[in-house]
């Protein structure tokens, strides 16, 4: 494990690096001996310097939910990262590219919280009874390691590699919709650059958010109501150019459209 004084250093180093976007040279590569402990306190470092900031947390994404991704990272379970207010980006607002290092896009079924989750004996009983909707959603994400070149400890420290997240304008409640069935094509451009379903998040999103509330809930962090919680892609990332535009349909649950300049 890293020293209070590395994991700093290395916070700093990450918060430099979105600021200026500028990229980093992998962590792990340099400290070899880092590990998921040292990764999360580095990732809640810089949150809680934006909480400091004026930030507020709205909400938290899941990361490596999909069997796949967790064989490529050599592990057995999903990481987590935080969503702020000030990551929210919208549908009828192009993104400006140039504030980010090499941004990409996920398709998600986004959850709304519509009551506080249990900690450490959350059920997905739990999670069905305490979501309000089901929600269009598309996860920006963007790497402040050099080429996403990233190890299970590099993209937790850097936040889960979150950068920003939309919802499209439907909601569907979780007792009208089959969670586990829903596909999704992407769009880019017009052209169809990715296709998934639902259960392509650890078999049924709902597992990968009763996880989340376990998880978080050993850092003394609860779900609440009103959160929104992204619980992994359908889809492969794709890049995103300026110019892009990308729109993500859902069966039975709409659509939402992210455009970048």
């Amino acid at each position: 494990m890293l020293s209070d004084a590395q994991r700093s250093e290395l916070a700093d180093e990450l918060a430099r690096a979105e600021h200026d976007r500028v990229a980093v040279a992998p962590l792990v590569d340099r400290y070899p001996g880092i590990d998921v402990v040292d990764a999360y306190e580095i990732q809640l470092l810089n949150i809680q310097r934006r909480l400091r900031d004026g930030a507020q947390v709205v909400g938290h994404k899941v990361g490596l939910s999909s069997k796949a991704m967790q064989q490529m990272m050599g592990v057995d379970e999903p990481d987590y990262g935080h969503l702020l207010a000030e990551m929210e980006v919208f549908e009828d607002v192009p993104v400006d590219t140039s504030q980010y290092l090499l941004p990409r896009v996920e398709v998600e079924v986004g959850f709304v919280l519509g009551q506080d989750l249990p900690g450490e004996d959350c059920t997905e009983a739990d999670v069905l009874a305490a979501t309000v909707a089901y929600a269009p959603a598309i996860e920006l994400i963007d790497s402040r390691i050099t080429d996403w070149k990233i190890g299970l400890a590099d993209t937790i420290s850097d936040n889960a590699s979150s950068a920003g997240f939309v919802l499209g304008e439907q909601r569907v409640a979780p007792a009208d919709i089959d969670i586990t069935a829903i596909d999704a094509v992407l769009t880019r451009n017009g052209e169809v650059v990715a296709e998934g379903r639902s259960d392509a998040v650890l078999g049924d999103p709902v597992i990968a958010v009763a996880w989340l509330a376990r998880k978080v809930a050993t850092f003394g962090v609860r779900l609440k109501a009103g959160d929104i919680v992204l619980p992994g892609s359908c889809t492969r990332a794709i890049d995103a150019r300026p110019g892009d535009d990308f729109h993500a349909e859902f069966t039975g649950l709409g659509s939402v459209r992210l455009r970048f300049s």
